[in-house]
């Protein structure tokens, strides 16, 4: 489908409803595509965006959602849906993910009447995605999904709206899905997590990376740059840094690359 048929389905559910939606954005290219476009749409309503923080949320996810808010006029609401305190998601099983959402729309249905949407796309269905379950309970709608839009449509989509460099922001989900499946949730876990991969970051432009906190080692992946452009003296900085950070040797840090999901493991999980 085209950008004219998104329009079409978005202006068809707002007119049922005949309420602006809240629009449930986590600072990732899918959701801030959506909401910038939703409100390119209703000029002269304010969008509603909710913004969750916690732990597993990544600081400069949360710094980029509040500039768009400005730069856009969006109504933000920053909540905190307490997730970290859900034993059920502490214990990270297989299905984490739906417990984290299951708080997320529960919190948003406190401050709308509206829809809520989210930036769930058509590749979204080709994984494992237990959030998606959570949505559905919720009533959920998700606008790309219906107008039958990919990763690929949505940065171009973000690219044709203005959001220039944004559109080719690497992927990054929440700080927990570092976390090896069955290992413990905590908030001091994902703080250093989120700090090592900023400090990597701050080596590397645009750096697409994953720090992976498994049962036997630290995993620093790289997909961006790639792991044989990486110098010793690099990693040495890297390493460095782990050690604080983590209070573990040089041999449990590994460096390697990117692969999608590693951390997932279900035949670790009790559910």
């Amino acid at each position: 489908m085209q950008q004219s048929d998104l329009k079409k389905i978005i202006e068809k559910i707002v007119i049922n409803k005949n309420v602006i939606p809240t629009i449930a954005v986590s600072g990732g290219i899918d959701s801030i595509t959506l909401a910038t476009y939703t409100s390119s749409i209703f000029k002269s309503n304010r969008v509603n965006v909710s913004h969750a923080i916690g732990p597993a949320v990544p600081i400069e996810a949360t710094n980029r959602v509040k500039l768009l808010a400005k730069e856009y006029n969006w109504n933000l609401n920053i909540i905190n849906t307490n997730e970290i305190s859900d034993p059920r998601y502490l214990a990270n099983p297989i299905n984490r993910c739906f417990f984290c959402k299951e708080n997320l729309y529960k919190t948003i249905k406190l401050f709308t009447k509206g829809s809520i949407f989210s930036g769930a796309n058509l590749d979204d269905l080709n994984d494992y995605r237990p959030g998606l379950d959570a949505a559905k309970e919720a009533n959920v709608v998700h606008p790309f999904i219906l107008a039958k839009f990919g990763k690929t449509n949505i940065r171009k989509l973000a690219f044709e709206i203005g959001l220039g460099q944004l559109s080719e922001l690497p992927a990054s989900p929440c700080l927990a899905s570092r976390v090896e499946t069955g290992i413990k949730i905590t908030p001091n876990l994902l703080s250093k997590i989120d700090h090592i991969e900023r400090y990597i970051k701050n080596i590397f432009t645009n750096a697409d990376i994953r720090c992976r906190w498994m049962t036997n080692n630290l995993d620093i992946q790289f997909n961006n740059p790639k792991l044989n452009k990486i110098t010793e003296y690099q990693k040495k900085l890297i390493r460095n840094k782990a050690n604080n950070l983590f209070s573990i040797a040089d041999s449990d840090i590994i460096f390697s690359e990117y692969k999608k999901g590693s951390a997932f493991i279900p035949r670790n999980t009790k559910v």
